[in-house]
């Protein structure tokens, strides 16, 4: 489990905040999954500031998806220290988290996301700010540095330490690398060496195994799993059991996968509205077919198609085509 502050999880495995993806609807599927935190996408210090309808929805927050961690980002202490004691004030989030790895051109140019990796002593100014005016516990996820000549990583986790931050999550890849390249466990190391709050691992965990070598090789309190999620929540449930039992439990069916594919459209559809939710869902089907057999064509039908029934026809459709190869493939089978 992970103690941070006064929030308690059951286990040490927290899905990351990422944008676009990370709403209500994918968030209770992986708590439902079992994860022992769920991380909000990330919302905008002035946008929560100006109060509109889009970013108030965005703080919602689920009783059922509770713990949770709720993630801002921007780079005016004024205006990030507010929409703070906004989250803090009137949302039922346990976490506020700042955002300090984002290297989108467009964050980082305010002066937010990846662009505090360059400047420890601001990180603690900042951190220590928002942590003053708020009395939720306040964690950081950051990434490694903003490119290899300038890589702080302990010093800034240091400096979140000084500043009263109760985690660090620290992704193992720099800025200019994206999502590119290998991520760096040793730095993530020497981080977990370098403070007593804990410490959460990020990067290239894509399956059970790799989660455990990493909190074995730094030593790291927890192990947070972002992309290896995306249509797989399934890697959530199976990274906890393996974690706990040692045993690997097999990949889901395509019946299985089909089902929860459907639960997450009609969450987004009560979310978001059916037109909304059927456009987002294209994304996520490519994710949930990733791998399996003859899904060539059903994305190419789910790109051009409006409507939850329709969608869910070509759920069904698949699986039926699914099935019916296996059976042949079973009858073709000789025994001698």
């Amino acid at each position: 489990m992970l103690q941070i502050g006064n929030i308690q999880t059951k286990n040490n495995v927290v899905l990351a905040p990422m944008a676009g993806v990370c709403n209500p609807a994918f968030r209770l599927i992986a708590k439902e999954f079992g994860v022992g935190l769920v991380c909000a996408e990330m919302v905008s210090d002035k946008a929560i500031l100006h109060g509109n309808e889009r970013t108030m929805q965005m703080l919602f927050v689920d009783d059922r998806e509770k713990p949770l961690s709720l993630q801002i980002f921007g780079g005016d202490k004024h205006s990030l220290v507010e929409a703070a004691k906004v989250v803090d004030q009137n949302t039922n989030a346990d976490i506020i988290d700042i955002n300090m790895g984002c290297p989108v051109p467009k964050i980082t140019k305010c002066d937010a996301g990846a662009k505090w990796l360059l400047d420890p002593s601001k990180i603690e100014e900042m951190v220590s700010a928002v942590v003053s005016a708020v009395s939720k516990p306040v964690t950081v996820k950051m990434r490694m540095g903003w490119d290899d000549e300038h890589i702080f990583a302990v010093k800034n986790a240091q400096a979140v330490e000084r500043a009263g931050g109760k985690a660090v999550a620290v992704h193992g890849r720099t800025r200019q690398q994206l999502y590119t390249g290998k991520a760096n466990w040793d730095i993530i190391k020497e981080v977990k060496q370098s403070v007593q709050i804990p410490v959460i691992g990020n990067g290239d965990v894509f399956t059970p195994e790799d989660a455990k070598h990493l909190l074995d090789y730094t030593g790291c309190d927890g192990v947070m799993i972002g992309r290896a999620a995306l249509g797989n929540p399934w890697m959530l449930y199976r990274t906890i059991h393996y974690l706990t039992n040692g045993e690997l439990l097999p990949e889901p069916d395509v019946n299985e996968k089909m089902r929860i594919a459907l639960l997450h459209l009609d969450r987004l559809v009560d979310l978001k509205g059916e037109n909304v939710a059927v456009r987002e869902m294209r994304k996520h089907m490519a994710w949930y077919l990733k791998g399996l057999r003859g899904s060539a064509k059903v994305k190419d039908e789910i790109m051009s198609e409006t409507t939850r029934d329709g969608m869910k026809n070509i759920f069904k459709n698949f699986v039926e085509s699914q099935q019916q190869k296996s059976e042949n493939v079973d009858n073709n089978v000789v025994i001698h």
